[in-house]
């Protein structure tokens, strides 16, 4: 099994890497000090599981949780015991330790760790798969039908009874809702960052704190749509 322990405390690294040099089969691939740099490091190797510190400064260990794929699994490192039941509403979360973590404590997180990794579909990455192979949409615009080029199109704004398609081109007024036009977008293109926005994140200029950049027009990111969104990102 290959692993990541992130912490924003050395100390804390030290001690959960000692504890997974006595498990044979667990490999520590790389450490962390923030969550933003393990994000990164997943989105680009496959790994098992992560020894998380739920309490860190800025991306926070929960964001952290709600942006992995469920396929990685995550161990909670916390000193909060009232957060370990709060913590099993995410199904990557497979077990918590609470500090001081013991020896004999870290061997049964081992044995769920193993457990979960083995109930895994092999498939549940294809859910990330998801697409359209049309690589158009049609638009009825005052009784005829234009065709737009999807990759073409910027973001998409709800407006009342009506969307506002902004592509590179123009922006069109559509009496639809946010909702229906989503079902008909492909994944890998577009996400919705807000309960009035969807965008091709291909157009993505700048992000800067909760919201985006496309073209001059700045957008919201709702703080639950962000997990997804840094997903999404190719990031360096």
């Amino acid at each position: 099994m290959n692993c990541i322990i992130v912490d924003d405390e050395k100390m804390a690294r030290a001690i959960v890497s000692k504890l997974c040099s006595t498990v044979p089969e667990l490999t520590v691939l790389e450490e962390f000090d923030n969550a933003i740099e393990a994000i990164k490091y997943i989105n680009k190797n496959a790994v098992d599981v992560v020894f998380l510190d739920i309490h860190m400064p800025g991306f926070s260990g929960v964001d952290f949780v709600q942006t992995i794929r469920d396929t990685t699994k995550v161990v909670l490192i916390t000193s909060d015991t009232d957060f370990a039941i709060a913590s099993y509403e995410y199904d990557t979360i497979v077990d918590y330790l609470v500090k001081p973590i013991t020896a004999d404590r870290f061997q049964k997180s081992i044995q769920k760790v193993k457990g979960a990794l083995k109930s895994e579909p092999a498939s549940a990455a294809q859910e990330l798969e998801t697409d359209n192979s049309s690589e158009d949409l049609f638009i009825n615009i005052d009784r005829r039908l234009i065709k737009l080029d999807l990759r073409d199109i910027r973001y998409i704004e709800a407006n009342g009874d009506y969307i506002d398609i902004t592509t590179t081109a123009r922006t069109y007024h559509v009496h639809t809702t946010l909702k229906k036009i989503k079902e008909k977008l492909p994944e890998k293109l577009f996400l919705q960052i807000h309960r009035s926005y969807i965008i091709n994140f291909t157009m993505i200029v700048d992000i800067e704190d909760n919201s985006v950049l496309i073209d001059k027009k700045v957008i919201p990111i709702s703080r639950s749509s962000r997990p997804e969104l840094m997903l999404r990102l190719n990031l360096l």
